[in-house]
């Protein structure tokens, strides 16, 4: 039997059901596990708990599920590499005071993962504040935030990776077509027609030859598609992986891989008195978040439909990598801690006007005690949600984890 062929496929109406079985077992495997896969029980939570004692910020674009693994190095068009937020399906404009909750509470869950002691949570959560606050000063005024230990290996990867290591990665080999199996599942029929009509799109052409400086007139051909099944929140939708081929005037031709994934409904609140509008079209939203949030993806990225609904689409590069943090010393969690709260910090900042930027570092500062250097209000929506998230995973793991896996 080649690789090509494998029974058990569930039909496109039965993916559904097998696809909720597989993320409420990626859930189980950890609490960071289950605060990452939790979003929308997250705003319930926070609302319920200390959603009335977070101060307004600026209406910005927010990440809107700001955790750890969110968050990573990102390639440009040109080859450039920075960590930046890199997963914007929850992207509003709204409160930036939600994404420092968010990330505060996912990097508290990795410490409890790696049985650290209480203490360190406080630290962690000043560490947090103090990267985020740096970002907010003026330019010539911030200080060298260092790179911890984790990030410099992941970005280390992200640097030396191309074509081979994306292929071998993704689709566990180097030939024009992706293997079947656990992760790759085979399209229906109309699954492979709407791809191919996307990928004859104009938009979708010249998504893929603005990089790496490919030939303007390059066609693109594709080679394979298949069902991806990848990520845990998104389980369940719309997601693809698309090889293609882009063949230029002079006969080059040089491969790509494509990320297909579809755009839903963002759980984060929208700012009650946003300056500006945003997009009915989910995917739209997606790619205008991802542009003010992280340029260098978001440049990379388009809107489309795809059999009816909206999708976002983007060529996948090896440089990009999602940080994996889920075993950290203490000092690993707090340097930790500063840098993600400083990239963040970055990405609200150059959103703001020296005026805004001012006013919410000011309101940052208020609150803080002579025993915790941080918002009151972020060390209790902390507490709370830590809390939370332990009881229901608990209670997730009772109900799904003892299930045999689909």
């Amino acid at each position: 039997m080649s690789h090509r062929q494998r029974e058990n496929y569930p039909a496109f109406a039965d993916r559904p059901a097998v696809l909720l079985a597989e993320q409420r077992q990626k859930m189980a495997r950890s609490a960071h596990a289950y605060v990452r896969g939790a979003t929308l029980r997250f705003y319930d939570w926070l609302e319920a708990s200390n959603g009335h004692a977070i101060p307004d910020g600026p209406p910005i674009w927010i990440c809107g599920d700001c955790h750890v693994g969110n968050l990573g190095p990102v390639a440009d068009g040109k080859g450039n590499v920075t960590v930046e937020i890199r997963d914007l399906d929850q992207t509003v404009i709204g409160n930036p005071a939600h994404d420092i909750v968010r990330l505060a509470l996912s990097l508290a869950t990795a410490a409890r993962g790696s049985d650290l002691p209480g203490v360190t949570t406080a630290h962690i959560v000043e560490h947090l504040m103090d990267g985020y606050d740096q970002a907010l000063g003026p330019h010539d005024a911030q200080e060298w935030v260092d790179t911890p230990e984790p990030v410099t290996a992941v970005m280390k990867r992200a640097l030396h990776r191309r074509w081979k290591h994306l292929a071998l990665e993704r689709i566990e080999d180097i030939r024009p077509e992706i293997p079947l199996g656990r992760r790759f599942w085979p399209l229906s029929e109309e699954e492979r027609a709407a791809i191919g009509a996307l990928c004859r799109s104009e938009a979708l052409r010249g998504l893929v030859t603005c990089l790496h400086s490919r030939r303007d007139e390059a066609t693109v051909k594709v080679l394979d598609a298949a069902y991806w099944v990848k990520g845990c929140s998104s389980l369940g939708r719309l997601r693809y992986a698309v090889l293609l081929r882009s063949k230029g005037a002079d006969a080059s031709a040089d491969m790509c891989l494509i990320d297909i994934k579809e755009a839903t409904h963002a759980a984060a609140p929208r700012a009650q008195n946003a300056p500006g509008v945003m997009p009915a079209d989910s995917a739209e939203r997606v790619v205008m978040g991802a542009r003010a949030l992280a340029p260098p993806l978001g440049n990379r990225m388009i809107a489309a439909e795809l059999l009816g609904k909206p999708v976002i689409v983007r060529e996948l590069l090896p440089q990009d990598l999602k940080l994996e943090i889920d075993r950290l010393t203490r000092i690993q969690a707090c340097k930790a801690a500063r840098y993600l709260g400083n990239v963040v910090g970055r990405a609200h900042a150059r959103q703001m006007s020296g005026g805004d930027r001012r006013a919410w570092k000011a309101t940052l500062q208020k609150q803080r005690s002579a025993t915790l250097d941080a918002p009151h209000w972020l060390w209790t929506s902390v507490v709370d949600l830590v809390g939370a998230h332990e009881k229901a995973y608990l209670d997730h793991c009772r109900s799904f984890a003892l299930q045999p896996a689909q």
